[in-house]
């Protein structure tokens, strides 16, 4: 199977908009608390903005046999603050999807060697794969790829108004 990554381009909206559902659908079996379908006219729309700007959302797309079957989504993070403790290094966030059926085939890998190889070049030092539910295949997949824990994320969800 040869598969070609390449970087995203208008015509690929369509199928980049089918990605980003499949991967939601994937997503609420795994966790629907947390996760949804997003309206596919939004996504859409976000799709060819950033498609057409290209400035702070990278998108790599693998195509196998013609057709687009997988992209990874690296959204650049703002510039560290010259006020903060940590030492400053530009981030971006990364997100992978493949499609099932092609899936433990090498799309993935292709698609997230490409996504470093793109944020290096726009002078990212450290890419974030953010899992926010149970997901054994994604840290599988993402610590394949040399990814591993970084501090602990906590978070606090609120349900109206603080108390006071």
């Amino acid at each position: 199977m040869s598969i070609l990554v390449r970087t995203a381009e208008l015509r690929d909206v369509p199928a980049l908009v089918r990605l980003r559902i499949a991967n939601a659908e994937r997503h609420i079996q795994l966790a629907p608390d947390i996760y949804r379908v997003p309206d596919a006219k939004a996504v859409r729309k976000y799709f060819e903005e950033v498609v057409s700007d290209g400035s702070k959302v990278l998108i790599p797309v693998a195509e196998v046999a013609g057709e687009v079957v997988g992209m990874a989504e690296v959204v650049m993070l703002a510039e560290p603050p010259g006020h903060q403790i940590l030492v400053p290094r530009r981030g971006a966030d990364i997100h992978t999807v493949v499609l099932d059926g092609h899936r433990g085939q090498g799309v993935g890998a292709a698609l997230v060697a490409a996504a470093q190889r793109a944020a290096v070049d726009r002078g990212v030092s450290i890419l974030y794969a953010g899992i926010f539910a149970p997901n054994e295949d994604a840290v599988g997949f993402y610590s394949a790829a040399g990814f591993g824990p970084r501090g602990i994320l906590l978070s606090k969800e609120h349900q109206g108004p603080p108390a006071v």
